[in-house]
């Protein structure tokens, strides 16, 4: 059963195109990885579907009476609502399903003939939706939920807004599940989850009844997940299909690549050669050409005619193949992204960059860390790694000196800059372009930063003139988190 037709979607912002003659067809059971790289139009794409923005080519329908469910990438803050009302909400569409059966039932005991025959009918249709759905079993299935993605010990009674960044995030996607639309729309489903809800969330995905689509930058995620990867090129802003998951896509892609270089270079050589000939064919063939030696005027006239049919014959050919050529040549392939991670920094004169001993945090009566001991060293690569509200976050910023631990103390060695990328980026301006945001407060000719940020891998030429505003998280985060001074922190510290 067709789900979802989209026939050539097109987008841009000002000069900026994002998509392009976007067409796909998505049916029962289809799990679809949505990648790309960053700013390719991803999250514009399910924005499109769920109206939220409005496409400026192409049209987009969707199955009768289909229910679509979307998270996006930013959580909603939820204000003035419990984690009951949204459990309420979510699974509202079932309540009413389970209302319509009972209604139906009740009918039945008076219905008669056609009307019966059509109740049944109807019956037998809202009682499969609410069976595929976990009706049946809906309030099992709501603590399974709550308690796959880590999230059963909040109150159901608590405000959302008081919830975590990550909480809500967790809290967003289980109304979500709850909600169990036909068609899953997931903007990066992943970025508040540990290890533990991520793989029961991947289980729970495998045997979704309904089709999903989903953007996600996680590999194995993608690997586990989805059956079909659908890619938007950064290039030509089309989407193309690859069947199976995230390796499988990554092997075509690879292969794709290979023979896109081969048959460049091969054409490249071509080019070459046909201009060669092109120059060198008339001095060849005048080359062979004699005059003769009884000074025949006849026969001088018959061989110059011979040699300029000949040049004229083989210049030609050579033309019209290169012109056949150049009017729809094999492209170049574009320089793979390389990033840096080369840290210039002032050598420290300490053994310890930073060190933390007998670290406590306590809110009320719940500790997320105790007597934590930590050392890091110039050259050190650490990932903290723990469940989700383990006080990781709370840990970073008690080392940057943004919250004060409830006991133990800090020590940073003298000369140690630390640098610090959020969750989420909060202080940048949204009307900055991007090399603006990147040069804010710093003195130096425009060349030089452009090819800074360019030298990090983050970003191309083209991408210096778009506004914060109109990048996806990804490359905002990567905007507002550069060092424009050519120097980086000597601890850097990601939340």
């Amino acid at each position: 059963m067709m789900f979802i037709a989209v026939r050539a979607l097109a987008k841009s912002y000002g000069a900026i195109n994002v998509l392009d003659e976007i067409s796909f067809v998505m049916n029962a059971g289809d799990r679809v990885g949505l990648v790309g790289s960053n700013g390719v139009g991803k999250s514009t794409l399910l924005k499109i579907l769920v109206g939220q923005e409005e496409a400026e080519a192409g049209t987009f329908s969707f199955a009768p009476s289909l229910e679509v469910g979307y998270l996006p990438q930013t959580t909603p803050d939820f204000y003035g609502r419990s984690i009951q009302d949204l459990i309420l909400e979510a699974v509202g569409n079932l309540r009413q399903l389970e209302e319509r059966m009972r209604q139906i039932e009740v009918n039945l005991t008076t219905a008669s003939g056609e009307q019966a025959t059509e109740l049944l009918e109807e019956y037998g249709q809202v009682s499969t939706r609410f069976q595929d759905r976990g009706g049946y079993e809906l309030d099992y299935k709501i603590d399974t939920v709550l308690e796959g993605l880590r999230i059963s010990y909040l109150p159901r009674t608590q405000e959302v807004e008081t919830l975590s960044g990550g909480e809500k995030a967790r809290l967003g996607l289980a109304a979500l599940l709850l909600q169990s639309p036909d068609l899953l729309l997931l903007d990066e489903p992943t970025n508040h989850l540990d290890f533990a809800s991520m793989a029961w969330l991947e289980t729970y995905l495998s045997g979704y009844n309904g089709a999903i689509m989903m953007v996600s930058h996680d590999r194995q995620f993608l690997n586990r997940a989805v059956n079909q990867i659908f890619e938007i090129d950064e290039y030509n802003h089309h989407l193309k299909k690859y069947e199976g998951n995230y390796d499988a896509y990554t092997l075509a892609k690879t292969a794709e690549r290979a023979k896109w270089e081969e048959d460049y270079a091969r054409q490249q050589e071509e080019v070459k050669e046909l201009r060669k000939r092109i120059r060198d064919t008339a001095r060849q063939v005048g080359h062979s050409y004699r005059a003769p030696r009884d000074n025949d005027k006849f026969a001088r006239y018959f061989f110059a005619q011979r040699v300029d049919s000949t040049v004229s014959r083989n210049v030609r050919a050579a033309e019209e193949q290169l012109k056949r050529i150049e009017a729809d040549p094999i492209p170049k392939p574009p320089e793979l992204i390389q990033v840096s991670s080369y840290f210039k920094t002032e050598p420290l004169q300490s053994r310890i960059v930073l060190s933390a001993s007998d670290l406590t945090k306590c809110w009320g009566e719940r500790c997320i860390l105790s007597e934590v001991h930590l050392t890091v060293a110039p050259a050190a690569r650490i990932v903290l790694i723990g469940p989700n509200g383990a006080g990781k976050t709370t840990l970073l910023r008690i080392l940057l000196g943004v919250e004060m631990p409830d006991k133990g103390e800090v020590q940073i060695a003298p000369g140690a800059r630390i640098g610090y990328l959020p969750q989420e980026p909060t202080d940048l301006d949204p009307a900055k372009t991007v090399l603006e945001t990147y040069r804010y407060g710093h003195i130096g000719y425009e060349a030089d930063f452009v090819a800074k940020l360019i030298g990090y891998g983050l970003f191309r030429l083209e991408d210096m003139t778009k506004k914060v505003g109109q990048l996806s998280v990804g490359p905002e985060t990567q905007a507002g988190n550069c060092s424009p001074d050519g120097t980086r922190s000597q601890c850097v510290v990601v939340g």
